[in-house]
């Protein structure tokens, strides 16, 4: 391809998949997780950066993106229910697990935690087995397992299935994190559902644990920030909230400056004051965008609509709910939560991308390698037109042929 050239999709056609290791992206804008540069040539060599050029290198393939295009770290995705109309608890197969990683790249998301919510602990083992075979089977941009439950409160269940809910039994740290060395493991627990010492015994055995779906006030929340959880699921949603004496898990997110917090940025869970004030308190270094989506995200029929443990779940537009209007997750992309956070919920465009990115990779202690466009960094890219539509994908340096939005995934607003 002529290097001159501007093609509409800068992810399909140029860079064959599995052909060159060693090419040339050239882009008016260039996000690099902190700041937007101008005119920048990234490099990449062997599925990871090589440089940060201000001009495209003599000698290389050299692609030019069209003009408006922003090129991005690719955004991680810490809670990942299903996508592609797969739900990982009804299908943990490398199969299915490939479906919803790619249905979720076509949104910009290059790195994931596919999430298992409130199920039996046969279910918990097949889950994380699914996750290990296709981390070895090489399934792009699998980083491990996001446990959600079954640890929770009821008082807080959200859509989980109550019947599903279980007391921590001295066997159950080592259940969780099976996963082992092979990926990463997430854990949301009520911290007063789980014994003294349950969060500390996760920690040292390589999980990192996160609080929700819980009722309490402060106590026990406190407790476990001593034993080494670290941050909060979905903020504001389905958990204790602040009040004039007492913090609950709200308060408790945003005083305590050193947690992360996940929060989902679709115009339904949230409020957009709401998500003014956490960024303003929690800052986009500590506040990361997730979706927490369900299987109608890049699913594609008219009717997404889906059976959630013999609950019928309806999808209008990207709001998804049970037959009593409980949210049952939601219908968006990360690039729709970018798009959300950036226009309604007082993000600047870098901070909007630095939540989708480098934050949630500081969070997993991946920023050594995700979340920044630098040298020696993965080339996990996403490109963006100017309205923040997806153009293309690059995970480990190769693009996707099918990761557009205009390709089957979500439209713009």
């Amino acid at each position: 391809m002529d290097a001159g050239a501007r093609p509409r999709h800068p992810a399909k056609g140029m860079i064959p998949l599995g052909s060159q290791d060693h090419y040339a992206l050239a882009a008016g804008r260039v996000f690099d997780g902190e700041r937007v540069l101008r005119d920048r040539t990234v490099v990449v060599r062997e599925g990871r950066i090589a440089d940060l050029a201000a001009e495209p290198p003599a000698g290389l393939p050299v692609t030019r993106l069209a003009e408006g295009t922003i090129l991005a770290p690719g955004f991680i995705d810490l809670q990942v229910n299903g996508g592609g109309g797969v739900l990982l608890n009804d299908d943990s197969s490398v199969t299915g697990i490939a479906r919803i990683a790619a249905a979720h790249r076509r949104g910009g998301t290059t790195a994931l935690l596919p999430t298992l919510i409130t199920d039996t602990r046969p279910a918990i083992r097949a889950a994380i087995a699914g996750i290990a075979a296709a981390i070895t089977a090489g399934v792009p941009g699998i980083l491990g397992i996001h446990l959600e439950g079954p640890f929770l409160s009821p008082q807080r269940i959200g859509i989980h299935d109550p019947a599903r809910l279980a007391e921590f039994g001295p066997g159950d740290a080592a259940l969780l994190t099976g996963l082992g060395a092979r990926g990463l493991t997430l854990v949301t627990l009520a911290p007063e559902r789980v014994p003294p010492g349950a969060v500390a015994d996760l920690v040292a055995r390589g999980a990192r644990v996160c609080a929700g779906h819980t009722a309490d006030t402060g106590a026990a929340i406190r407790a476990a920030l001593g034993e080494g959880l670290t941050g909060f699921t979905h903020l504001f949603n389905a958990m204790s909230q602040l009040g004039p004496r007492e913090a609950g898990a709200v308060g408790i997110a945003l005083a305590e400056a050193a947690t992360f917090a996940g929060i989902i940025a679709d115009g339904h869970h949230v409020g957009d004051d709401q998500l003014r004030l956490a960024l303003r308190l929690k800052g986009s270094g500590r506040l990361m965008l997730v979706t927490d989506a369900m299987p109608p995200v890049g699913d594609g029929r008219p009717d997404a609509s889906f059976t959630l443990f013999g609950r019928r779940i309806t999808c209008v537009g990207d709001r998804l709910t049970g037959a009593d209007g409980t949210l049952a997750g939601a219908a968006i992309t990360m690039a729709q939560a970018v798009r959300h956070m950036s226009s309604r919920g007082g993000a600047s465009l870098e901070e909007a991308l630095a939540m989708a990115a480098l934050t949630p990779a500081r969070f997993l202690g991946l920023d050594a390698r995700l979340g920044r466009i630098a040298p020696g960094y993965a080339a996990d890219l996403v490109a963006l037109s100017d309205d923040l539509t997806v153009l293309g994908t690059w995970i480990g340096g190769k693009s996707g042929e099918e990761s557009s939005e205009e390709s089957g995934g979500e439209q713009a607003p």
